[in-house]
Order: C-alpha cells, then sequence, then structure tokens
C-alpha cells in the first residue's frame, strides 16, 4: 500500500511561515518563503492564507517593538515578491500598507507614502491593480481625514496626485460628477466694525507721513503700501465675496446678485485706481531670487486688517483674486448636467459678466510681471477647461477606445481572369462581366457610343413640364403668394436658366427691360411662355372644376355614360390585359408605336411572356401620359 500523504496542519504551517518570514527578511531574500511553501502539505489556497496570517503576525510584532522603517517597508517588499511568486493571495500588500499607516505617526506615515508613490507602477500592473484599488483608495482618504489641509498641505497634494497617477481619468470615484462645491471652506474675518482699527490706522500713518522731510527718504526706501485709504467697509466688502466663490450658486438669486454685484464694482475700481508699479515688481522678484527662489504658498488666505495694505500691493494676491472671478463667470456662464433648471442668468447678468470679464483679463495683463502673457495663459486654460466640462456632461466617457477585433477571414488571393476569359464566351457572344445584372446592362446596346445617343437617355425636360409649376403660381386666380414661388428658389432659378439657353428663343433675344433680381426675370419669361405654350389638357382643367365645385357628387350621378371622360387605365387593368395579351405582344407593339430599342430591352429584361406583355403596356403608358384611356 501507498503511504497516505501528510494532511494540512494550520498551527504547524503558520508557525513554519513565521519562521521563513524572519528568515526572509533578516536576508532580505525570499527564497526561505518559496522553499517552505513547496515543501509544506496542503492546497494552494489554504498556504496562501496561511502565509497572509503570518506576514501580518510578523509586521504587528515589527510595530509594537517600535522597529525601524526600513523592516517594515522589507515585510511588504517580501509580500509584493510573494504575490508576484503566487505564494500569497493579491491584496495581502495592501493589507499590510493599511494596517502600517494606521499604527505608526504622521511623521512615520509620510516615509511609508514615499514607498508607496515610488511603486505605483507596481500597483497599476495588472497582478495587483483589480485586487488592490479599493484598498488604495480606502487608505489615501483615511490619510487626508487624519491630516489638517492647513499644516500638512503638501502630504494632502502628494496623496492627490498619487490618486491622480494611479486611477484612470474616468474613475468616477475620483471625479465630482454633480459639481458640487466644498462649501466647509469658509473665510473668517473680523464682522464687528466696532473692533476694526483700520480707519485710526490709516490716520496715524498719515499723520507719521507729515513728519518725514523731503529728501530724507532713499529710493530703496520707497514705500510699498497703499496710498489709497483702506477703511472698514472696503475690508468687509472685499473678504465677503469669498463667499460669493465659495458658492457660486448665491448669484442666481436676486437679492445676493445685487450684494455681489455692489461689492465686486467696488473692488474692482479699487484695482483699477491702484495698479502696480512693474519696476516695483520686478525688484520684488529679484530679492526672491536672490534669497533663493522659495515661494511660501498659504493653503488660506490671511484676513488681517493689518495686511490689507500690502495685500492690496501684491501682484501674486491681485491675480488670485482675479482668477476668482473668471473661474465663477465661467461656472455661472457654462452649461452644467447637474445645475438646476431654476439656475438661469438674465440679459443683463450675462452683459455684465460679459463686461467685468474683459476688464479682469485687461487687469491681469497690466498687473507686472509679465501680465500680458499670464492673462493670455489664464484664458487658454479657461478654454481649455470647457472641454472638460463638455466630457463631465457627457457622463465621462472613458479616453480609451479599445480596437476592433478582425473576425472577417482572410480572403484567398485569386488569379485575375484575362480578357479571352470573359469576352464572347457567354450564348449569342454576349460579354459575360461577372455578374447577371451587370452582365445584361452592358449587353443592352453592343455599341457604347451609340447607347449614349439613344433616345431613352435624353433626361432635359420640355419647356411645358418644367414650367408647368411656375405657370400655375402666375396666375392671379390661383392667390400664390410670392415667398412660396418656386422662382424664388435659387436651385430652381439655375436650372431654368440653363432650360431656356437650350431650348426657348427667348433667352437670346436682347431686350430694354432692366431686371433687378433673377426671379424678376424669370416671372417675366414665365408670362411669355405661358402665352406661348399650349393651354392644359382638358382632363386637367375638368379634375380642377371639379374639385372646387361643391356639387361634384351630383355632376358624377347625373353624368352620362357618352358624355363621361375617359378614365385612366388603372393596375389591375393591365394585369389583366396583359395576361390575355401573352405571347401576342409582339403584334401589337408595332401599334402602339414603341420603339425597337425598347422592344430589345424588354425582351432582355425578362423570359416571361406575360411580364413581357405587362412591360409593354407600361411603356406605352408612360408615352402616352397619364392621360392614356382604357380603350378596350
Amino acid at each position: 500500500m501507498s503511504p497516505t500523504p501528510a494532511l494540512f496542519s494550520l498551527p504547524e504551517a503558520r508557525t513554519r511561515f513565521t519562521k521563513s518570514t524572519r528568515e526572509a527578511l533578516n536576508n532580505r531574500n525570499i527564497k526561505p518563503l518559496l522553499n517552505a511553501f513547496s515543501q509544506l502539505p496542503g492546497s494552494e489556497n489554504e498556504k496562501k492564507c496561511t502565509l497572509d496570517q503570518a506576514f501580518r503576525g510578523v509586521l504587528e510584532e515589527e510595530i509594537i517593538n517600535h522597529s525601524a522603517c526600513e523592516n517594515v517597508l522589507a515585510i511588504i517588499s517580501l509580500a509584493i515578491g510573494g504575490v508576484t511568486e503566487s505564494v500569497c493571495t493579491a491584496s495581502t500588500p495592501f493589507v499590510l500598507l493599511g494596517d502600517v499607516l494606521d499604527c505608526l505617526p504622521l511623521d512615520q506615515c509620510d516615509t511609508i507614502f514615499t514607498f508607496v508613490e515610488k511603486n505605483v507602477a507596481t500597483w497599476k500592473s495588472n497582478t495587483f491593480y483589480s485586487a488592490g484599488k479599493n484598498y488604495l483608495l480606502r487608505m489615501c482618504n483615511d490619510l487626508l481625514r487624519r491630516l489638517s489641509k492647513s499644516q500638512n498641505t503638501v502630504f494632502c497634494g502628494r496623496i492627490q496626485l498619487f490618486l491622480a497617477r494611479l486611477f484612470p481619468l474616468s474613475e468616477k470615484s475620483g471625479l465630482n460628477l454633480q459639481s458640487q462645491f466644498n462649501l466647509e471652506n469658509v473665510t473668517v474675518f473680523n464682522t464687528n466694525e466696532q473692533e476694526s482699527t483700520l480707519g485710526q490706522k490709516h490716520t496715524e500713518d498719515r499723520e507719521e507721513g507729515m513728519d518725514v522731510e523731503e529728501g530724507e527718504m532713499g529710493d530703496d526706501e520707497a514705500p510699498t503700501t497703499c496710498s489709497i485709504p483702506i477703511d472698514y467697509n472696503l475690508y468687509r466688502k472685499f473678504w465677503s465675496l469669498q463667499d460669493y466663490f465659495r458658492n457660486p450658486v448665491q448669484c442666481y438669486e436676486k437679492i445676493s446678485w445685487k450684494t455681489f454685484l455692489k461689492y465686486s464694482e467696488e473692488v474692482l475700481a479699487v484695482f483699477k485706481s491702484y495698479k502696480l508699479d512693474d519696476t516695483q515688481a520686478s525688484r520684488k522678484k529679484m530679492e526672491e531670487l536672490k534669497t533663493g527662489g522659495e515661494h511660501v504658498y498659504f493653503a488660506k488666505f490671511l484676513t488681517s486688517e493689518k495686511l490689507m495694505d500690502l495685500q492690496l500691493s501684491d501682484s501674486n494676491f491681485r491675480r488670485h483674486i482675479l482668477l476668482q472671478y473668471l473661474i465663477l463667470f465661467q461656472y455661472l456662464k457654462g452649461q452644467v448636467k447637474f445645475k438646476s433648471s431654476n439656475y438661469v442668468l438674465t440679459d443683463e447678468q450675462s452683459l455684465w459678466i460679459e463686461d467685468t470679464t474683459k476688464s479682469v483679463y485687461q487687469l491681469l495683463s497690466e498687473n507686472p510681471p509679465d501680465g500680458e502673457r499670464f492673462s493670455k495663459m489664464v484664458e487658454h486654460i479657461l478654454n481649455t477647461e470647457e472641454n472638460w466640462n463638455s466630457w463631465k456632461n457627457e457622463g465621462c466617457p472613458s479616453f480609451v477606445k479599445e480596437r476592433a477585433s478582425d473576425t472577417k477571414p482572410t480572403r484567398v488571393a485569386r488569379k485575375r481572369a484575362a480578357p479571352e476569359d470573359f469576352l464572347g464566351k457567354g450564348p449569342n457572344k454576349k460579354i459575360l462581366i461577372g455578374n447577371e445584372e451587370l452582365t445584361r446592362l452592358w449587353n443592352l446596346c453592343p455599341d457604347n457610343m451609340e447607347a449614349c445617343k439613344s433616345e431613352t437617355r435624353e433626361y432635359m425636360p420640355t419647356l411645358e413640364e418644367f414650367f408647368e409649376e411656375a405657370i400655375e403660381q402666375a396666375d392671379p386666380e390661383n392667390m400664390v403668394e410670392s415667398e412660396y414661388k418656386a422662382v424664388n428658389n435659387s436651385n430652381y432659378g439655375w436650372r431654368a436658366l440653363r432650360l431656356l439657353a437650350r431650348r426657348s428663343p427667348h433667352f437670346f433675344q436682347p431686350t430694354n427691360q432692366q431686371f433687378k433680381s433673377l426671379p424678376e426675370y424669370l416671372e417675366n419669361m414665365v408670362i411669355k411662355l405661358a402665352k406661348e405654350l399650349p393651354p392644359p389638357s382638358e382632363e386637367i382643367k375638368t379634375g380642377e372644376d371639379e374639385d372646387e365645385e361643391d356639387n361634384d357628387a351630383l355632376l358624377k350621378e347625373n353624368e352620362s355614360p357618352d358624355v363621361r371622360q375617359d378614365k385612366p387605365i388603372t393596375g389591375e387593368q393591365i394585369e389583366l390585359f396583359a395576361n390575355k395579351l401573352g405571347e401576342q405582344w409582339k403584334i401589337l407593339a408595332p401599334y402602339l408605336e414603341i420603339k425597337d430599342s425598347e422592344m430589345r430591352q424588354i425582351e432582355s429584361d425578362s423570359e416571361d411572356m406575360k411580364m413581357r406583355a405587362k412591360q409593354l403596356l407600361v411603356v406605352w403608358q408612360d408615352q402616352e401620359g397619364a392621360s392614356s384611356c382604357n380603350n378596350g
């Protein structure tokens, strides 16, 4: 008897995997884990789940012992290698990362997240992406909740950039599909006028300025503070605008719009009346370059009253405010899918926004340094933003287009037939084109030039046919308005001129009349043609009279058989007569004045005698027109 295979033992396997994980961690090599995985009995799923537990157990001990971040990252690297070697589940590295970031302080989380950023290519590979994208998203959101947007601004930005690199643009979890605003971003400022010191400060500055004698202030000590009076009203109105930038929907309310309009006009008037000096801005930029060129960025505006004059003198601060105006105006004018139907601008509001937008761009171009260039760049970016708005309104379709699978079988190349293989080889020495219908059409007339001269290829209408509608419309009794007449159609007029040049003698006759337009000339020609052309047939006149008279039914009842007009042949009558005619259709053809070419065409179209007789009658009816009568 063969020996019974060893059974899987969870405690034994966990102990063996924990020992192997320690050995692999010390050697920074995954081989001990691979050897243990291959030697232990049991199914792959049992061994994978056990190894996952061993990884978490070793990681827990390292965190409790306050080990260095290098050991923690080494365990996660071993887990990544285990997934690649198919000895642990694909979600294990992400579970370990979540445990680490939940347990470590923020300064060490920064180091761990640097490792996460460097391995973004690994996370996006097919092996890890499907299993780990939700873990990574939850991990990043948990980190963002722990971080302060004002204190840890850079770290928050790194997390957002990592998510942008990890997920595709069409990922729904990273899109603001409903165009919601961050209403928590409230700008706090002094709303108590009694506590304000702006008026006092301006008075003190003015008194101190009077004590300085002329010539005591050098060029390098030129004042950089604002030269216009700043009071509490300007301070309050200026910072109150941030609430509209935070929640633009307020602008659709009538009262809120009036407030926004009033505050904006005053603030923009201040920007227009006090323009920054390009020399002063250039000097400031050179000082920043000398000190290393570091740009200090604040996530929130500083709303202290003491900084108001300095802020109005700062070109970057002005650019922030003016750019906020442009973004707000773009939202108010744009088409947003989830915007309420009540959010509609009036004509007056749209006109004001259009004029103010031009003023803001003008202020940006006048704002040093490089104002003109900055203004054009902002305009270009906002125009590009319209494409993103359209993309979001369409439901954010994926940018990746899958290549259509080529399911068509490859065609076997065949040898092209030589001319002698198909010329004159068919019955009656017909030229075989390769298709029954094409062969029939080609052999209707052996001589191609003769076929082109055939009367059946005469497509030019007669003057009576073409101008029949125009003549009827020119009759005052029909009371057709001028704008609905055919002569006013430019396409009709062009074809009418060509027809007149070919068929009418009036086209080349000299005349003293002056025509201002083509319709006027055509009306004159229609009147001449109406006098020369024969009147409409009696049948048409009778039909029109019968349509206009109210006692039409009475006239038909009292009409005698001798007086009654012959009615047109119907399709049923043609079918019945064709069945009776049969093979005798050729005998009838000369009496109906059917041409030989038409006879040959009827013979080639069908082999059935009844069908040939029917085609004969149809051709005769076409020649005689709608007035052909049933005389049989």
